[in-house]
């Protein structure tokens, strides 16, 4: 059955974007994510195996927890993430990946900046509009390209660190999409240590927008 990728992250209000350069490296940072209790991971895959460390965080991912491949490009990366065990699909823009995983039933947080682009790819089929890079504008961007399209579940991903979460969840996004500011060095080789603490300040920085 398909992922409600919507609900998902609507409830929990945190997409974990994992993007490093060793795979052993990708698996232990995807783990221990997920053993946090952060929910929903992907993995770009512009990370060396990611692949392997799609399918290998998805064989030992607790159960209601959920692993997406990201920076999906083409018709044959949908082949090859579905492969893999992917259960929702990334695009950093409007591309072609879009309406192939929407054909396969796999849900899609498509990247977009504009109204225009939007507007596309939901018309391609996207269940969710990543916003990216939301630092470009700022929450007050994400509200003023909401206001036209209220019916569209929008993801602020790009520049969205503890500080400027609130905001991007006041403005209405459904959640915001963390890489850098939350993975850190950790699908590089670094400290999962520090990961995990990172991992937990955002989930208490969620919960508090959310109460």
């Amino acid at each position: 059955m398909a992922v409600d990728l919507t609900a998902e992250l609507a409830a929990t209000r945190l997409l974990a974007v994992i993007r490093g350069s060793d795979t052993a490296a990708a698996i232990a940072t995807g783990t221990a994510l997920l053993a946090e209790g952060v929910s929903i991971v992907e993995v770009a895959l512009t990370t060396p195996g990611a692949l392997d460390a799609i399918a290998a965080i998805r064989a030992s991912a607790p159960a209601d927890t959920f692993v997406g491949a990201g920076t999906v490009l083409t018709v044959a990366d949908v082949a090859d993430v579905v492969a893999a065990g992917a259960q929702f699909v990334v695009t950093p823009a409007v591309v072609d990946s879009i309406a192939e995983a929407a054909r396969r039933g796999l849900p899609v947080a498509a990247g977009a900046l504009t109204p225009t682009e939007a507007y596309t790819a939901v018309r391609l089929g996207a269940s969710v509009v990543k916003l990216f890079p939301a630092s470009v504008g700022g929450p007050a961007y994400l509200k003023a390209v909401r206001d036209p399209f209220p019916d569209i579940p929008f993801v602020a991903v790009g520049g969205v660190g503890l500080t400027e979460l609130p905001a991007y969840l006041s403005a209405g996004a459904i959640a915001v999409g963390v890489g850098g500011p939350l993975v850190g060095d950790a699908a590089s080789g670094g400290d999962l240590g520090a990961l995990r603490e990172r991992a937990r300040s955002y989930l208490a920085a969620v919960r508090g927008v959310r109460s």
